[in-house]
């Protein structure tokens, strides 16, 4: 299991680095003007993280045969979307938080009016990157954009922000936590390993199985995210701790208590694993993936 574990944290810095790489020839540089925007695009997008969503996309794209070149626009694309959301959500008239990834966030940097146009910005950039992406036989451009638009729109990303903007301080049912989960977290992720298949013109069987890996390991993430915001300190986490529980936000733990939530992630990252067992040894990297993210720490 160490040898596993060593493996994947040399995966994970490859492809974080290979992302990087990507993201400074696709995104503006300070040199275009207004140089203002881009430097707090740029700032926000190379200020830390985990690079699940990108390197999910990557990884689903070798399950299914691809090439990394192919899939990288497209990991790109999410990874933009996936910050303007972080930008935006940090917002004082949204979750008012000072720090992301151990810095300062976005509008504590540059002001409200520019964070907010940064975010809008990425969201832009994101549809550009897709646009340009080179199809496949059984996937277009045009499904490319609709799949990224349905994701990040009013009945997912935005839904799930919204509900959860609304269930502060009420009483929340299970199956409406659940939909602000699938829709505020798991729906990117599943975007992400989609995008992947995507790129490597999977087939129909194959696109089925990353999308139910997808589901369930953006569940799973909600749930440890959730159980950490409870667990952990704002030094370990790199943002506010205990911010879930002072905004009384609808949380798993706060449903269901800690114990209950950890074999909830247990058993959502059990669906996950089986969803990827088609793919043989090609798949092996995302079940890695699904178990690394269960036992992290922050």
């Amino acid at each position: 299991m160490a040898e596993v574990a060593t493996d994947l944290k040399k995966y994970l810095k490859l492809r974080g680095r290979e992302v990087d790489a990507a993201m400074r020839k696709l995104v503006p540089t300070v040199k275009t003007r207004p140089a203002t925007i881009h430097e707090a695009m740029r700032y926000s997008l190379f200020a830390g993280g985990k690079r699940l969503r990108p390197i999910l996309c990557l990884a689903a794209a070798e399950a299914c045969g691809g090439e990394i070149e192919k899939a990288l626009p497209l990991a790109v694309a999410v990874e933009c979307i996936h910050t303007y959301s972080l930008i935006h959500d940090d917002l004082p008239c949204m979750d008012d938080d000072d720090f992301r990834r151990g810095n300062p966030t976005c509008h504590k940097v540059y002001g409200e009016g520019i964070a907010v146009l940064a975010g809008d910005a990425l969201l832009t950039l994101a549809f550009e990157i897709v646009a340009n992406s080179e199809p496949t036989r059984r996937y277009s451009i045009a499904e490319r954009v609709r799949e990224l638009a349905d994701t990040s729109g009013s009945r997912k990303l935005i839904a799930g922000q919204v509900m959860d903007l609304e269930g502060e301080g009420k009483p929340v049912t299970a199956a409406q936590l659940k939909f602000i989960h699938e829709s505020k977290t798991s729906a990117l992720l599943t975007t992400s390993v989609r995008f992947g298949g995507m790129s490597a013109n999977a087939t129909p069987k194959q696109m089925e199985a990353l999308t139910t890996f997808g589901l369930s390991l953006g569940l799973a993430f909600q749930v440890i995210d959730d159980i950490l915001d409870v667990t952990q300190t704002s030094e370990k986490l790199g943002k506010s701790a205990g911010k879930d529980e002072a905004s009384q936000k609808a949380t798993y733990p706060a449903l269901f208590g800690l114990e209950k939530s950890r074999k909830e992630a247990a058993s959502l990252t059990a669906q996950a694993h089986d969803a990827v067992k088609p793919f043989g040894k090609k798949g092996e990297r995302l079940e890695q993936i699904a178990s690394y993210l269960l036992d992290r720490e922050y």
